[in-house]
């Protein structure tokens, strides 16, 4: 059914114009297409989109999430364009390394976005 096709996460928030700055300059996404419905970010094969709601912010839970191969310095180029990270130390197995949260092979960081959509950054899955 849907497994060959592409998905995209979708986000809500509720400013356009600091969603866009945050999506293109911090985390460095280009806006592929915009429509008054909202703005898609192409990234890999799948994408973000984003789209103006009053319940932005809501959702309490990991909203879109990047396969990456280094973590650690993910998490520095971020870092270094204003992005702050979570740190969720009771997970159960999890070590920390600084913002990194190690799970054995796996490794993850989550920050947000201006809106508290919780976005997040992995390896070894």
């Amino acid at each position: 059914m849907l497994s060959t096709n592409e998905v995209c996460a979708c986000l809500a928030v509720k400013d356009m114009d600091v969603a866009a700055k945050f999506y293109e300059e911090t985390v460095g996404l280009t806006a592929d297409k915009s429509s008054p419905a909202g703005t898609f970010y192409k990234s890999g094969n799948g994408g973000v989109f984003v789209y103006p709601s009053g319940s932005a912010g809501t959702n309490q839970a990991t909203a879109a999430a990047w396969m990456v191969d280094d973590v650690a310095a993910e998490v520095e180029a971020l870092k270094a364009k204003g992005a702050s990270f979570e740190h969720y130390p009771d997970m159960p197995g999890v070590t920390m390394e600084g913002d990194v949260h190690v799970m054995g092979d796996s490794k993850a960081a989550w920050f947000k976005d201006p809106d508290g959509n919780t976005l997040n950054i992995v390896s070894g899955m």
